[in-house]
């Protein structure tokens, strides 16, 4: 069915299995932004599995043509897979084929979906911080295991309220004008460092007015977009838009005015969002996959998402080999050399730069 037709009580049911799973509350997992995604994505769909008279599971998924599917969200989405009770006896090749799917294309997949984690062709890492014991425990921490950082990083906002005026910091901004502004930063992000421009998708930049304009998170505990933005005499300098449930933050789309950046505002951002985030309750800030200097500094551990596809046998998974496995085998082949990783992102901030002449 299409998301939108979930009713109330698969929702719940939804919910049940989840916390059955015993993985962390991650947004991206939950009912909510599975709708969202249908809202803006025809072929956004959600298998329902059925046995021995109750639902048992729910697969979100995006089809595409000649029965080619994704993860539903697929390139935004942080983490992914279907929700499942612990004793169902499904095969990958089973639920592909109740879809239709020729094959499954996933790169966040959450570790512990034994469906599809065999047919993974990497692993990475997803940078997390624990604020489970409370900010306070967190700032310890950060000041025992990285006490150079932590110094700099609070002198420069001691520094940015001298020179440029009163530091505040939101962690809920309703402002519609916050958001725009966030945007237009990151877009700009993505230009300067030559990768592709996420916001100039308009299903993308649709996708996250709709959840920021649905911040409900009293009544939809699963997923509710939070925008933060730290004001510089109220003038935005950084800002980040992320989902939460009521246990998990995970962060989607920081940024910051180039024109503050050697005050680090990314960084005051993201140790004000961990304290505000800890006072609401949520335990966990996912970074999301990847390594960046700013996560290596942040996170107190990791974890681990999967990339690849499961393809079922036939002519139609032939086309999807031929389609999409040149490409894969080259960013990992660049991936995996740290030397030539280094050339391509020089290669790429080039491209960056001639962008913008």
């Amino acid at each position: 069915m299409r998301p939108g037709e979930l009713d109330a009580d698969q929702i719940e049911r939804w919910r049940e299995l989840r916390a059955l799973s015993g993985a962390p509350a991650n947004p991206f997992m939950e009912p909510e932004f599975t709708r969202a995604v249908g809202r803006v994505r025809p072929g956004a769909r959600v298998a329902i599995v059925e046995g021995q008279g109750e639902t048992v599971g729910f697969f979100p998924y995006e089809r595409g043509p000649l029965g080619q599917g994704r993860a539903i969200g697929f390139g935004v989405s942080d983490s992914q897979g279907p929700v499942l009770s612990p004793e169902h006896t499904l095969t990958a090749g089973e639920l592909l084929r109740g879809c239709s799917l020729a094959s499954w294309e996933f790169d966040n997949l959450e570790a512990g979906q034994t469906l599809f984690v065999p047919d993974a062709t990497e692993e990475f890492d997803s940078p997390v911080i624990d604020i489970g014991q409370g900010y306070e425990a967190y700032e310890a921490a950060l000041r025992a295991g990285s006490p150079k950082f932590f110094r700099t990083t609070t002198a420069k906002e001691r520094r940015l309220a001298r020179q440029a005026g009163e530091v505040r910091f939101v962690f809920d901004e309703r402002d519609p004008a916050a958001l725009r502004t966030l945007m237009e930063w990151k877009s700009a992000q993505y230009r300067r460092t030559g990768r592709r421009d996420r916001f100039a998708k308009e299903w993308i930049r649709a996708l996250v007015r709709q959840l920021a304009a649905d911040r409900t998170a009293d009544r939809k505990p699963g997923c509710s977009g939070v925008l933060s933005v730290l004001y510089v005499a109220d003038r935005p300098v950084a800002a980040h838009f992320g989902l939460r449930s009521r246990t998990v933050l995970s962060c989607w789309f920081p940024a910051y005015d180039t024109d503050f950046a050697k005050y680090s505002p990314g960084l005051i951002l993201h140790l004000r969002m961990a304290e505000a985030a800890a006072g609401a309750g949520i335990g966990l800030l996912d970074l999301g996959r990847g390594t960046a200097e700013y996560k290596n500094a942040l996170k107190t551990g990791d974890l681990r998402v999967h990339e690849g596809a499961s393809v079922r046998r036939g002519p139609r998974a032939a086309l999807y080999r031929l389609g999409r496995e040149p490409s894969r085998r080259a960013h990992s082949f660049v991936r995996n050399r740290p030397r030539l990783a280094g050339y391509a992102q020089r290669a790429l901030k080039q491209v960056g730069r001639l962008r913008d002449r």
